[in-house]
């Protein structure tokens, strides 16, 4: 099995990999479609981070390609319709870089508060600015979290921590974290809180979600902060909003275009305005939770490719499986349609071939197959492989020659 590895993942994954067999190749940067169908020949395995798209372009010129590793919280970069129609397995990790993110929002809270990058520029223009003016302590004010997921909901724990009272609006009904409160709208956050901060994710619905509209029905000399995806926010609005003082400060860490790689120039309308604080999508770049997110997705590839087990999976139905013990374990995937489990059955009735274990699962228009048999022959695979309904099938362990 080769795995290709592109955007500089953590050399945890690259080491997880090695050692369950994988011949590993790696990449710094991203790379466009045409290039990476050119690097996927011959790959089974692809891990990428955020730069990289995964078009259905992609998965059609891919045809050996088995999984995909998003090393990373979102999973926009792919399209995951193409995939689940090319029966690639696709992988993410949702939780490893949270503690980084909210920690990055904490520190961007406290420093637009204090107004610390004006001071830290002043300085280093040898100018002494001992003032003040402008510089508030977070204690005491309110922070509205825009998104109660799995990063908004721990904000939410550690502002509290320091004092602040946390408002929350979301369009899901979420467990409330400690002292929290929710809002029934969005309207109702941008009235009541002082700073707002956004941790949605990146579907296409949320394009453009926040606006001049939006900006105008915070409350005067209110922070922002968006650390979740650039396409969420018009930066000219925002950009407008600042100039003219109605929002005293920003933070943005995500943007609708960043560079393809370490060292492009990058030009944004928010650079030189006061008070705003620019960072290169670095929000989970911790290097605890690059550690993490490298461990945690190279074993979700490697289980699925050497048991099967899609736990986790964004597209995939899931299954947890244990290692093959013995025997040959045939994983088909096919279309969740009636009677396709009763088809691959009485191939292996057919041929004499006694089924061990089996899971069935489903997910959409996909169905999943788990099979460990004993005495598995390549015709049981080809005439299972014929079935009209059969998307792709593999098999784990040694299938035996036709006597």
């Amino acid at each position: 099995m080769k795995a290709l590895l592109l955007e500089n993942i953590h050399s945890d994954a690259e080491a997880l990999l090695r050692s369950r067999g994988f011949e590993i190749e790696t990449r710094k940067g991203a790379l466009d479609t045409a290039e990476l169908i050119e690097a996927l020949d011959g790959v089974s395995v692809l891990g990428i981070r955020s730069k990289t798209q995964l078009t259905r372009e992609v998965f059609e010129g891919a045809p050996g390609l088995a999984a995909v590793g998003a090393f990373s919280i979102g999973t926009n970069q792919i399209d995951l319709a193409a995939a689940s129609d090319h029966a690639v397995a696709c992988f993410n990790a949702p939780y490893s870089n949270t503690r980084s993110v909210v920690e990055l929002a904490i520190g961007e809270i406290i420093m637009m508060a204090r107004r610390l990058s004006e001071k830290n520029a002043a300085l280093h223009d040898g100018i002494w600015d001992k003032s003040a003016t402008g510089a508030h302590e977070v204690r005491g004010r309110t922070l509205g979290i825009v998104g109660y997921g799995n990063i908004g909901s721990q904000l939410s724990v550690v502002a509290e921590s320091l004092g602040m009272r946390v408002y929350f609006y979301d369009i899901v009904d979420r467990l409330v974290l400690g002292n929290a409160q929710r809002c029934n709208s969005l309207e109702e956050l941008l009235e009541t809180v002082e700073t707002v901060t956004l941790h949605v994710d990146g579907r296409a619905s949320n394009t453009g979600m926040f606006g001049a509209e939006q900006f105008a029905k915070m409350r005067p000399r209110s922070l922002f902060l968006n650390l979740s995806r650039g396409h969420l926010v018009d930066l000219d609005a925002l950009a407008d909003a600042l100039r003219s003082g109605h929002i005293a400060g920003a933070a943005v860490d995500v943007f609708p275009h960043e560079p393809k790689k370490q060292g492009d120039p990058f030009t944004n309308v928010l650079q030189g305005i006061p008070n705003v604080i620019l960072t290169p999508h670095i929000g989970g770049s911790t290097a605890e939770a690059q550690k993490d997110i490298g461990h945690f997705v190279a074993g979700k590839l490697a289980d699925y490719m050497g048991a099967g087990s899609t736990n986790l999976s964004v597209n995939f139905p899931t299954v947890q499986l244990e290692p093959v013990e013995h025997g040959v374990r045939l994983l088909h995937l096919n279309q969740n349609v009636p009677g396709v489990l009763v088809k691959v059955n009485a191939v292996f009735g057919s041929k004499g071939v006694n089924i061990d274990a089996q899971q069935y699962v489903t997910r959409d228009h996909l169905g999943y197959a788990v099979t460990d048999v004993s005495g598995l022959t390549r015709s049981v695979v080809r005439e299972i492989l014929a079935l009209p309904e059969t998307i792709r099938l593999s098999t784990i362990g040694t299938v035996e020659e036709d006597a």
